[in-house]
C-alpha cells in the first residue's frame, strides 16, 4: 500500500515527514512524497512566466531534496514534482493514479503548536477527498523508529463502522484501541443549584448511554478475526471542546481517528460541527475517514484472514 505525502515547496513542514514516517512504518507501507506546484494557466509564453514557473519547479525540487534527507532511511519513499491547479488537486490526482490508502498533510502555519490546524488547503481536502486525510499537528515530532501504539476512535453514539475499522488497523499494526467520547457543556452566565443539578444528571445519562453503546460496540469489536491487544472506553469532560479533549490522556504515538459526517457524499470527507470541533482541537496526529471508506474497512477487519 502507498501513503501520499504533501510536502510544501517551502521545505519548512518537516511535521508531515515525522507523521508520514511513524505511520507508514506501522502499516509497512510506501511514501509518495510531493511538492505541487500551481500549473500555469492559461498557457503563457511569455519569458517572464516561464521563468517564474522554472524557479517554482527548482524551489520544489530543493524542498525534495531536503524532505529525503529528512526521512529516515526504513521508510520505503519515492519524490515527485506535481503540476496542478491547487495542492489539493494534486494530491487527490496522485492518490487516485498510486491507489493511495491514505493522504498525509501537515497543519496551517497561521494555527498554534501542538494542535492541528486546518488551513484553506487542507479544509479544501477534508472536503473532497476520497481516501482517509491524516493531519499532524504543528510541530509534531517523533523520536527514534516509532509507530502507531494506540488508536483512538472518536464515538458520538453512531458510526460503529469506524470503530470497527479503526480496530481492524489497530490489530494490523499491533496497536491498542480506545473509544473516546467527549462531553461539551458551556457553564452558564449564571446558575442555580437545581439548573446546575440538571446539567450534570443529563451530562450523567448520556454518559451512560455512549457507554453502554461503546461496550456493545467493543462486543462486536472481540469478535473480529483479529482484534487489537487491548481495548478501552473513555470520556472527556469540559466547557468547551479544549477542555474535553485536554481531560483525555494523550501519548506521543497516539493517533486520533474521526469519521466524516452522514449530511455529507458518501464517497468523500465531509466534516460535520462535531468532527470539525475535534479535528481542530486535538493534540495528536487526526485520521478522518469518509463514511464509505469507514464501511469498506470494517467489512475487510470482519472477513481478514489470517
Amino acid at each position: 500500500m502507498t501513503m501520499v505525502v504533501g510536502f510544501a515547496p517551502d521545505g519548512r513542514a518537516h511535521a508531515v515527514l515525522h507523521l508520514a514516517a511513524m505511520l507508514a512504518r506501522s502499516g509497512g507501507e510506501e511514501l509518495v512524497v510531493c511538492a505541487v506546484v500551481p500549473a500555469q494557466w492559461p498557457p503563457s509564453p511569455a519569458k517572464v512566466d516561464a521563468e517564474y514557473q522554472t524557479y517554482l519547479q527548482g524551489a520544489a525540487e530543493n524542498a525534495l531534496s531536503r524532505a529525503r534527507g529528512r526521512l529516515p532511511a526504513d521508510v520505503p519513499a519515492s519524490f515527485e514534482v506535481v503540476h496542478a491547479r491547487s495542492a489539493p488537486a494534486g494530491l487527490l490526482e496522485v492518490a487516485e493514479r498510486v491507489d493511495a490508502s491514505l493522504i498525509v498533510v501537515g497543519s496551517a502555519a497561521e494555527g498554534g503548536s501542538g494542535i492541528v490546524a486546518v488551513g484553506s488547503a487542507s479544509g479544501r481536502l477534508l472536503h473532497s477527498s476520497h481516501v482517509p486525510v491524516a493531519l499532524a499537528p504543528r510541530g509534531f515530532r517523533t523520536a527514534g523508529a516509532a509507530r502507531v501504539s494506540r488508536v483512538t476512535a472518536a464515538y458520538g453514539g453512531t458510526g460503529e463502522d469506524l470503530v470497527v475499522a479503526a480496530a481492524g488497523v489497530a490489530a494490523r499494526v499491533g496497536a491498542s484501541l480506545r473509544i473516546a467520547s467527549f462531553a461539551v457543556h458551556p457553564r452558564a452566565p449564571y446558575t442555580v443549584a437545581v439548573g446546575t443539578e440538571a446539567d450534570n444528571s443529563i451530562t450523567a445519562q448520556w454518559a451512560d448511554e455512549i457507554s453502554t453503546r461503546a461496550r456493545a460496540v467493543l462486543d462486536e469489536v472481540a469478535d473480529l478475526p483479529f482484534s487489537p491487544r487491548d481495548c478501552e472506553i473513555t470520556i472527556g469532560y469540559g466547557e468547551d471542546w479544549d477542555e474535553a479533549l485536554e481531560d483525555v490522556e494523550w501519548r506521543d504515538d497516539d493517533v486520533l481517528v474521526v469519521g466524516s459526517s452522514s449530511i455529507g457524499p458518501l464517497a468523500r470527507v465531509f466534516l460535520g460541527s462535531r468532527a470539525s470541533k475535534i479535528v481542530r482541537h486535538s493534540p495528536v496526529p487526526v485520521v478522518v475517514v469518509p463514511r464509505g471508506r469507514a464501511a469498506e474497512l470494517a467489512e475487510g477487519a470482519q472477513t481478514a484472514a489470517g
